[in-house]
């Protein structure tokens, strides 16, 4: 499957990022791409998760949404963005990723499990957590996917989950914010979660300055296939179930774990 890795640089406009979404898969299509990964807060992005986060949140059938769902069938391409999506609590948002197919139905959505409360940032203060830790997968392709968000990536229990699930890819979006070590983190957590699962990692991140940039794919035996640099970008990479099959096979750490998962 040909999977476009598109990183972004969203600020505050929604109709501006909606339309630099457009742009990226109508790109990614015409390169032949099966499906286009958006980073986290694709539709809507400052440098603090503010009370302006759930003023523009909206129900995933609502225009943002609306809006991928049709650049998914217009162009024949399962679309993955993160978006935020109304919630029930006043004052706060869900981070949330939603997953359109080639139709424009919508395949799944995800709402973020884990907030970034680290590093002097707050979002708990404006985006509400999932209230069940259910992992997210979805079919597309002949693969089976499994979706994380940003600081999830430090969580190496959802991944496995997800890999038990039954997921062969994960897609990580991301803004991952800049400091110390923080590029070496994400390129090192991202080949742990593919090795330690044998899966591929898909890491769609955003552009600098609010985040690192450095988008990757990684793959089952923790190589890095694709890594772009820190401007908006896009890559097609090929993911392969049969190098998936392949690893599995060679380090069959599925079947051979003796600690049992945690209650």
């Amino acid at each position: 499957m040909r999977i476009a890795l598109a990183q972004l640089r969203s600020g505050e406009d929604v109709g501006t990022n909606l339309s630099t979404i457009a742009g990226l898969v109508e790109d990614a299509a015409g390169r032949g791409a099966e499906m286009v990964v958006l980073p986290e807060y694709a539709t809507y992005l400052k440098k603090a998760v503010d009370g302006t986060f759930p003023q523009v949140a909206e129900p995933l059938d609502g225009p943002v949404c609306s809006e991928l769902a049709r650049l998914a069938a217009v162009h024949g391409v399962a679309v993955v963005a993160g978006v935020l999506e109304a919630c029930d609590v006043p004052g706060r948002a869900h981070n949330t990723l939603v997953v359109h197919g080639a139709d424009g139905r919508q395949l799944a959505s995800y709402r973020k499990i884990h907030l970034f409360d680290a590093q002097g940032h707050a979002e708990s203060r404006f985006i509400e957590a999932a209230t069940t830790a259910e992992p997210v997968v979805f079919d597309a392709g002949g693969l089976r996917f499994g979706l994380l968000t940003c600081y999830d990536l430090r969580f190496p229990e959802l991944a496995r989950t997800l890999a038990d699930a039954g997921a062969q890819v994960l897609l990580s979006c991301a803004a991952w914010v800049p400091g110390e070590h923080k590029l070496r983190q994400w390129q090192a957590l991202s080949a742990a979660r593919a090795i330690e699962n044998g899966v591929y990692v898909v890491g769609s991140c955003q552009a600098e300055p609010i985040s690192i940039g450095h988008s990757l794919v990684v793959d089952p035996m923790g190589a890095t296939v694709a890594e772009l640099g820190t401007d908006p970008s896009c890559a097609v990479v090929e993911v392969l179930p049969e190098r998936i099959t392949a690893v599995r096979q060679r380090f069959p750490v599925a079947t051979q774990r003796r600690l049992p998962a945690p209650e």
